[in-house]
């Protein structure tokens, strides 16, 4: 397994976390989906879910092998159980007893990302940052009842906002390729609806996004990297053709910023699913020949960061190059953090000769030399 660095948190988490909300299970179960975690290297478990049940299985499953202090938890503020139904809420009378159930069910007095739950509304994040709830983050931060400050969102404008509050530390967000195609919404019903508008490339609002996190050293998790299943079945998956896990893993940890892929396990073969990214080769990673060949909503003339057009005649990495071009011109003046990484590169941009070699190899068509020299314009 590998691990990256969770933004600012500085937690080392593993490129495929756990997400644990299918864990409705008997107690055996349980244990043993915990214990395949465990022993494939994953480190990252989040827990949004407010049934009681799930929550003390998932504990009793940590606590019987005594592996606790190995996971990472993104324990969730606001996720509440109330007449045997799951509610969102701000009403801290009702957010309070269920964070401290939380801790208690998981056996544990603390949590390392405290996660603002499933804020999608601009108008609600602000009255969340202005208001008791936040307020009562900042206490449970304090006490170190939670190690960092994290949000959780579906919609890139409230993900933006958090990111340069100075107080959130990490979000998690839904990134896939499908979604990244989609304008900023409050509604989570549009992420899976029909994609009648003829939506093409990669949304503003989100590349924005990923730019912003990368600068603000906002560290990104990701949830419905898979759709809800829905890419790996050519027939429902809006660009026409069917993409695997492998794929799917693989573009959401291409995003600048992103740390972690919370994969969702319904079935103990999905651990090994999930995990097979870590060895799999290049091209059972390779989602942009898919969406290349897609006969609808492709990203021809945007560059993926796939690295299809590897190997430079002169050694550029041209994928590692384009990401750091693209969050560049995104901002009135080149990020002194973004001229840093792109300085470290052992070979730059202005070494390109314009053999255009690369140019045969880009499955979107991407005019790779001329970026080369905008790069190499843009940092001299």
């Amino acid at each position: 397994m590998r691990y990256r660095r969770l933004g600012r948190t500085g937690l080392q988490v593993s490129e495929i976390g756990f997400g644990a909300e299918w864990m409705g299970k008997p107690q055996e179960e349980v244990d043993a989906f915990v214990r395949a975690c465990e022993e494939t290297g994953i480190n990252l478990m989040d827990v949004w879910m407010a049934d009681p049940a799930m929550r003390s299985k998932l504990g009793h499953a940590m606590a019987e092998r005594g592996t606790r202090d190995q996971w990472i938890i993104q324990g969730h503020i606001g996720s509440t159980w109330q007449d045997g139904q799951y509610v969102r809420t701000r009403d801290m009378e009702k957010v309070r007893p269920a964070f401290e159930d939380l801790l208690a069910r998981l056996e544990t007095d603390h949590v390392e990302l405290g996660m603002i739950h499933y804020v999608d509304d601009v108008d609600e994040f602000r009255g969340i940052m202005e208001g008791p709830f936040i307020e009562y983050v900042r206490q449970l931060h304090a006490a170190g009842t939670i190690g960092h400050v994290g949000l959780s969102t579906h919609n890139p404008d409230v993900a933006a906002l958090a990111a340069s509050c100075g107080e959130v530390e990490m979000v998690m967000f839904s990134v896939n390729p499908a979604f990244d195609t989609l304008p900023a919404s409050n509604d989570i019903e549009v992420l899976f609806g029909d994609y009648d508008n003829d939506y093409e490339g990669m949304n503003p609002a989100r590349a924005e996004l990923y730019a912003l996190c990368e600068r603000e050293d906002v560290g990104l998790t990701v949830m419905k990297g898979f759709a809800g299943g829905r890419l790996f079945d050519a027939a429902r998956s809006p660009f026409g053709v069917a993409l695997t896990p492998v794929q799917c893993i693989h573009y959401a940890l291409t995003r600048p910023a992103v740390a972690s892929i919370l994969a969702g396990f319904s079935e103990l073969s999905h651990v090994a699913d999930a995990v097979r990214y870590e060895t799999a080769t290049d091209d059972e990673k390779d989602y942009a020949s898919v969406l290349a060949s897609a006969p609808r909503h492709a990203y021809f003339g945007q560059c993926t960061y796939c690295g299809h057009c590897a190997p430079c005649a002169v050694g550029i990495d041209i994928a590692t190059v384009n990401k750091f071009y693209d969050l560049a011109v995104m901002q009135d003046e080149v990020p002194a953090s973004v001229r840093e990484h792109y300085r470290a590169l052992s070979v730059r941009a202005d070494t390109c000769v314009a053999c255009r070699a690369c140019e045969t190899r880009c499955p979107f068509g991407v005019s790779i030399a001329e970026r080369m020299g905008q790069a190499a314009t843009l940092f001299a």
